[in-house]
């Protein structure tokens, strides 16, 4: 009897979904299709070059950064929060492919009936196994375990991209805050330079040798090198505590770090356009999000055929626990049940509709994500050769600015130029400074950037 309905329902099966099986079909595009034809190389690199440089993090050669990010991987929440989602979508990857495998269920009850006049009971026990399984026969099952899979590994990626952000997060950090710091010496030098002028003015001006003018003017200065000082002090707190936060730490605004910016490592290999879309972190988070979309399709599709479950119990009933396990009082079971979806009310052709826009909308994602991981590397290869250029420039400014000032504090002090040419002049120095160091740090974040666009590991 089993195998009449076996079959009764398998010749139901192929005739009713004969003619919806080729919309089933259809791998994955191929989403090079999707970008925009790329270069051999890089627009703005200026040199060919090879495989993207790994361990960038250890290039600043540099073990209190080093350090740091090691630090910053163990206990940022951020990254906590990416690892438990990466679970979760493994989780959702082994739940979704179970209904692939039989579900066996052990069965066990017991019941009693009496007669309220007479008070006559009848108890009754069973016990058995519970096996069901549905016959996966046109990829349902199997293309929902294929798509959370897929999602599972988008989420694997996301949370390498998430380490690399906070590695390059803590960095920039570790940078601006040394940047802060020397920021906060030139506005204390320029006090401490200001003040020595604004003494010398003073005995001056009591013999005769300066204005009244010249006074208010070098107080006048001095003041707002204080408002300076107050400021870039603020910030470099704030930047302390910023890096804190990353780290994990409470924002107590009390790490203590070096007082000078390392040298920035030499650029590392771009490699060829192509490479990025193999290697970035995020980029196959998009790429598996596209094939989870496709799944998803194909289960959407799928879901509008009919479906064959099986079920099959084998277990004993009696009305004496001692003997339901008896042999004679032993049975077994097996049916099939049929699924054929008539009127739905559109519900799983929207479904289908649905899962198509998902789809289409993967797509696009990917290709934008594509570009943007393309002007990325761009952009930091073209800021690279610009902050070269203005470094030299600046450190030029800054060598001449000392200079000048130099032979200007000489002059005034002999009387052949004014205090305001020489105040003019010690800002100038000081402002050349300032913007020197920036761009140093600049240059340490250009690096960064570029390991980042171009999918390096920190490690």
């Amino acid at each position: 009897m089993l195998k009449k309905i076996l079959f009764a329902s398998a010749a139901s099966l192929a005739l009713a979904g004969c003619g919806s099986m080729p919309g089933l079909g259809g791998e994955a595009p191929d989403l090079s299709r999707s970008l925009p034809k790329g270069p051999d190389a890089w627009a703005m690199a200026q040199e060919s070059v090879g495989d993207v440089q790994v361990g960038w993090i250890a290039a600043f050669n540099d073990p209190v950064l080093t350090k740091l990010v090691d630090e910053a991987q163990a206990n940022n929440r951020d990254l906590q929060a990416a690892a438990a989602n990466v679970d979760r979508s493994r989780a959702i990857a082994r739940q979704a492919g179970a209904a692939l495998s039989p579900q066996v269920s052990l069965v066990a009850g017991g019941s009693e009936t009496a007669n309220v006049e007479s008070g006559q009971s009848l108890n009754n026990y069973n016990a058995g196994v519970q096996v069901a399984w549905e016959a996966d026969l046109w990829g349902r099952v199997r293309s929902g375990r294929n798509a959370a899979a897929a999602g599972a590994e988008a989420a694997e990626a996301d949370y390498r991209f998430a380490q690399y952000s906070v590695a390059a997060g803590v960095a920039r950090a570790y940078f601006v805050t040394i940047e802060a710091g020397l920021q906060e010496k030139i506005a204390q030098d320029t006090v401490t330079a200001l003040e020595e002028t604004v003494r010398i003015v003073n005995v001056q001006y009591e013999n005769g040798l300066a204005s009244s003018q010249d006074l208010a003017l070098v107080r006048s200065d001095l003041a707002t090198a204080n408002d300076v000082l107050s400021t870039t002090s603020g910030a470099k707190r704030d930047a302390t505590r910023a890096l804190e936060v990353l780290l994990g730490r409470y924002p107590g605004a009390e790490l203590g770090l070096r007082t000078s910016l390392p040298e920035a490592p030499v650029e590392p290999a771009a490699g060829v356009p192509s490479e990025v879309l193999e290697r970035r972190p995020d980029l196959i988070a998009a790429e598996r999000n596209v094939a989870a979309a496709f799944n998803n399709t194909k289960a959407a599709k799928a879901a509008r055929l009919p479906s064959l479950s099986l079920t099959s119990t084998l277990g004993g009933a009696s009305n004496s626990l001692s003997d339901v396990l008896d042999p004679t009082n032993v049975a077994w079971t097996a049916a099939g049940n049929l699924l054929a979806p008539l009127i739905d009310g559109g519900l799983r052709r929207s479904q289908v509709e649905v899962a198509n826009a998902e789809q289409q909308a993967a797509v696009a994602a990917y290709a934008q994500a594509a570009l943007n991981a393309f002007s990325d590397v761009e952009s930091s290869l073209d800021q690279g050769q610009v902050l070269k250029a203005r470094l030299a420039s600046l450190t030029e400014a800054a060598d001449e600015a000392a200079e000048a000032y130099r032979i200007a504090r000489i002059r005034y002090t002999e009387g052949e130029t004014s205090l305001i040419d020489t105040l003019n002049i010690q800002q100038r120095l000081f402002s050349a400074q300032s913007n020197l160091t920036t761009v140093q740090r600049l240059m340490l974040d250009q690096r960064i950037n570029l390991n980042l666009a171009l999918g390096g590991d920190w490690q």
